[in-house]
Formats: C-alpha cells, structure tokens, sequence
C-alpha cells in the first residue's frame, strides 16, 4: 500500500471476508496514492516456514497459527532461525515486487555473551552471523541486481532487547554492564567487544574497538 498507493487485492478480499469495513473516504484514498515511499527500510533477522492447512491451505493467518518449525536450519539461544540466504531472497523478492531502493534498518544475533577475567568478550558467533548476511547483501547487489542503499546493524552498544525485554539478550558490538535486574557491576576498567580475536580492556575506562584494519578508541 505504501508503495503502489493502494490496498492490494489480497487485503481487499480478506476484510471483505472478515467482514471488516474500514471507515475511509475517497480523500483517504486519493491521499495514499499521492503519498508513496521513495524506498523501503526493513528488519532482517531470521526467517519463518509455514506448514498446510487442510481448512485455508497457506492463507494468510493474522494470529501465525501457520508457522511451523525448520528442521534445516540452526537456531540462536531464543529460537530464531539463522538464515543468511533469506536475507538475499528478501531482498530479491522486494526487489522483483516493488522495484524501489532497499535499506536494511535491523539485523544482528542476540546472543548470551560472557566476560572474560580480563575484560574480553569473545564472540565469534556474533561475527559469523554478520559475515554470512553481509555476503547475501553483496550477491543480492552484485549478482541479483538489488538497489540496496544501506545497512545499519542492531545495534552498536547492548541495550534491552525489545522481543523479550532482556538485557542479556545481547546484540551490541559493545558490552555494556547491565543484567535483567537493571544492575550495573561497576569495573576499573572498560569493556570491549571481540571480532573473534582475544584482546584485553584498557584499564583507563576508554572503551576499544578493534578490527582487521585497526583500531579505534573513543571515550
């Protein structure tokens, strides 16, 4: 609808169905067509399989009754799938239906992350997930022809995690000194996040940031 500037076909028959009467006028209408997005921002985290339903077949389900368990795939502590090439066939296939630019606004691995005696959290997992999602977004580019004008991952510093609202459901590139009881346990020194290689704190309470390329040090 944001993009064509009109319910789809679909939409219009389900509520039909359901007998649901929205109360728009021909202005709201006229407004929709007239309001239509420049691209589209998604989230990207995992993927979902749907199984059969003798009654409505694979209908569309608003309460997801319809999901149904992938025996193919891994899964992360909460039970989300890690699926790197559905991130590529979502960029295919809102690529082949809308045709506007994409920018990926969410993606990363909530993870439970362990400090290390010296400071260090090693998370090696954290980096295959986005090794493996970065390359889909470089073949849906290079070889699919997908418009993807940016990618901002989730998120940059651990923070509660809004599925479950834990705090060690991490996601951050940087630990941050937080349980789910919102309790801080306060250090001599600062916290760093690993790229899959061991490396210590600083114990001036900066925080670090290495990398293959270097790296980088900020307050």
């Amino acid at each position: 609808m944001q993009v064509n500037g009109e319910y789809p076909e679909w939409l219009v028959k389900y509520l039909e169905r359901e007998d649901f009467r929205p109360d728009a006028t021909e202005e709201d209408f006229q407004a929709l067509r007239e309001g239509t997005v420049d691209y589209i921002g998604f989230s990207y985290y995992a993927s979902n399989a749907v199984q059969y339903d003798e009654q409505s077949g694979y209908a569309f389900k608003p309460d997801g009754k319809q999901l149904a368990e992938n025996p193919y795939l891994p899964k992360t502590e909460w039970g989300w799938t890690v699926d790197p090439l559905g991130l590529r066939f979502a960029l295919d296939w809102l690529t082949d239906r809308y045709h506007k630019p994409l920018f990926i606004v969410e993606n990363g691995l909530g993870a439970v992350d362990h400090v290390e005696d010296d400071g260090s959290v090693h998370d090696p997992y954290r980096v295959d997930y986005l090794r493996q999602h970065v390359q889909a977004m470089i073949d849906a580019v290079r070889l699919d022809g997908v418009n993807l004008m940016g990618y901002t991952p989730w998120g940059c510093i651990d923070l509660v995690a809004a599925s479950t609202g834990q705090m060690s459901k991490r996601y951050g590139f940087i630990y941050v000194d937080v349980d789910d009881e919102a309790k801080v346990a306060l250090r001599g020194h600062g916290r760093i996040r690993s790229t899959g290689t061991s490396r210590s704190s600083k114990p001036t309470g900066a925080t670090l940031l290495t990398s293959s390329n270097g790296i980088l040090e900020g307050a």
